[in-house]
């Protein structure tokens, strides 16, 4: 397949929402060739308030302003369900490169948790109820809207709408908000974020700046700047699992930036026990299944586990302290 893109397709999303087969197929068309050819795209059409995004950002730019001896007072390391502030060298992508970014995670707010599930429990939250109800407000939005994705995705792949309803219970979805300073004196390959593809099934993003880069099939970095009134969309590691490669996960970055800028990114993904693997209806003899079975929340935190230091340094401590990964079904309750 020729991947030598040099834009990203744009989809709107409008259809998705008639109730006339034809419209809502032709919408998913849509979205299934930009995931297949590309991996990522713009859409509109989303119906998410931009007065949401506005008090976000108002709420990052508040919380990330202060001194960061008063955000460490809610590092994630403090946290049950992996959600707090992310200093700037806490993640790492590329070994011995630190990314120019700091961030603070937040997932979905589960006041029970599941003591068997690491990335489900209740949010460490700042003790700032504004920054709490607007990013609260977001991620519900946003949310729906990744559902919606899922079934527009189904269709795409010729499968029923509601495919994935099953998997969508409650799952460990994570919205990150990040904070790209500016730095003149900065080295020039000292980038934003390295080079990666999400761990999760797709990313709903916006951005308030310049900055992010796709790799397109030739090898160059193709600029993703941000569209007024869209978010990027991209393809995760587990849907191009769940296809057999036939959506791909498409790697990114953040290149060393040229003015300050915010980034709120939503990973989405299904319940922590979906047991993920190429579906049948992907998986021929000129085909064969090329991806593991996995656990969709195990295949998650470990990759968490390999980026973020606190993480790290918890399991050199005490192995036991995250659970065995790389099993090939969920726990029976």
């Amino acid at each position: 397949m020729n991947r030598n893109f040099q834009a990203l397709p744009i989809v709107d999303l409008t259809g998705l929402e008639e109730s006339e087969p034809g419209v809502r197929q032709a919408v998913a068309d849509d979205l299934g060739r930009a995931a297949r050819e590309v991996g990522f795209l713009y859409v509109t059409g989303h119906g998410i308030d931009p007065r949401l995004t506005v008090a976000l950002r108002a709420a990052a730019e508040r919380f990330f302003a202060q001194p960061l001896e008063r955000k460490l007072a809610f590092h994630i390391g403090g946290s049950t369900n992996h959600s707090g502030y992310v200093p700037e060298g806490e993640e790492v992508f590329v070994e011995g490169k630190i990314d120019r970014k700091e961030a603070y995670d937040t997932g979905l707010d589960h006041p029970d948790g599941d003591g068997r599930a690491p990335m489900l429990g209740p949010n460490l939250w700042p003790d700032d109820a504004e920054f709490r109800v607007a990013v609260s407000a977001y991620y519900a939005a946003v949310a729906g809207l990744a559902r919606r994705l899922f079934g527009g995705f189904a269709l795409a792949l010729g499968l029923p709408q509601d495919h994935f309803e099953p998997h969508l219970t409650a799952p460990p979805s994570q919205l990150r908000l990040i904070h790209y300073p500016f730095d003149a004196e900065a080295s020039p390959d000292q980038q934003g974020i390295g080079a990666h593809t999400d761990y999760e099934f797709f990313t709903l993003l916006q951005g308030t700046a310049p900055g992010l880069e796709v790799l397109n099939g030739q090898g160059e970095w193709i600029d993703a700047p941000p569209a007024p009134g869209a978010f990027v969309v991209n393809i995760g590691d587990m849907l191009e699992a769940w296809t057999n490669g036939v959506f791909t996960a498409t790697s990114h970055r953040v290149r060393k930036v040229a003015e300050e800028r915010y980034s709120f990114p939503f990973f989405a993904t299904c319940d922590y026990w979906t047991v993920v693997e190429p579906l049948p209806a992907f998986v021929t003899q000129e085909r064969p299944a090329r991806y593991p079975r996995l656990v969709s929340g195990e295949h998650l935190f470990a990759q968490t586990v390999r980026t973020f230091g606190y993480l790290k340094a918890r399991r050199a401590v005490d192995p036991d302290a995250t659970p065995a990964f790389g099993r090939t079904e969920a726990p029976r309750n």
